[in-house]
């Protein structure tokens, strides 16, 4: 269950396209999304929603050579503070704390393993992620990290966040362990909201380390055909986990990554 409000927590998601429509029309074909345009001023920059509520951010790829992907949002109190731990950390500062129209104030890290995703800190009275809708479906419900260096990413999000990583191991034959990433003081059994996964680098898009949205369905295998069907590509074919639920992991039009999941129960 996703706590918004909560340091160190998602907060919001968004993805930089390099077809805007494109990439609506994709996930309103897979998740149901509608676009609203966040105005003339926002340089493309809208609004996902579900039932009239936010679920994600969409605004084109400015820089030369950049590829499509999600960025996920981590609440923070201080974001001068979190910008400082992620230097100091061995991460890398992509763009500086910046004023976000009086809402707040965001930045954009990348960590040491390469893994690209940013910080949202509230103004007083605003709450944080523009009131993101999650855990129900066509919405997020859960983030992943995959990750050549486990051990120098666990380091560098604890000093930064102060999560507690719990290990879960994996069924089947290899020593595949699964970290549960749990918000400061919170219960790993019921307040996780997301998880890191060790891959080999040669399995890894340029060997770097990525984050990925798991969006929630009332039917994995449904949306799963709904994914091919709009032109993305299953990197895992919608499988059953046991005490979890159906899991797909999908690619856009775009190559950006994600998956879906009808959770258990």
């Amino acid at each position: 269950m996703i706590s918004i409000d909560t340091p160190g927590a998602p907060c919001w998601l968004d993805i930089g396209s390099p077809d805007t429509a494109g990439s609506s029309d994709f996930y309103r074909a897979v998740l149901d999304w509608e676009f609203a345009s966040a105005g003339p001023d926002a340089g493309g920059y809208g609004v996902w929603k579900v039932g009239g509520e936010p679920v994600a951010g969409v605004g084109p790829l400015t820089d030369e050579g950049a590829t499509s992907g999600w960025i996920v949002y981590y609440n923070v109190p201080d974001i001068q503070e979190a910008t400082e731990t992620v230097r100091n950390g061995g991460g890398t500062v992509r763009v500086e704390p910046m004023d976000m129209m009086g809402q707040g104030h965001m930045a954009q890290y990348t960590d040491p393993t390469g893994g690209e995703f940013a910080v949202w800190q509230s103004a007083p009275g605003a709450s944080s992620g523009d009131d993101l809708r999650t855990d129900t479906p066509g919405a997020l419900t859960w983030v992943e990290l995959y990750t050549a260096d486990g051990a120098t990413a666990q380091r560098f999000y604890q000093q930064l966040f102060h999560w507690q990583i719990t290990d879960m191991p994996l069924p089947g034959d290899g020593p595949a362990t699964y970290h549960i990433l749990t918000a400061a003081g919170g219960n790993p059994e019921k307040d996780g909201h997301g998880g890191m996964m060790v891959m080999n680098a040669s399995d890894l898009p340029d060997g770097r380390a990525y984050w990925s949205p798991v969006f929630e369905t009332s039917d994995c295998d449904r949306d799963a055909a709904r994914v091919t069907a709009a032109g993305g590509t299953l990197q895992m074919e919608p499988t059953d986990m046991e005490g979890v639920g159906k899991v797909a992991s999908c690619r856009d039009p775009f190559g950006a990554s994600f998956s879906l999941i009808t959770p258990a129960g």
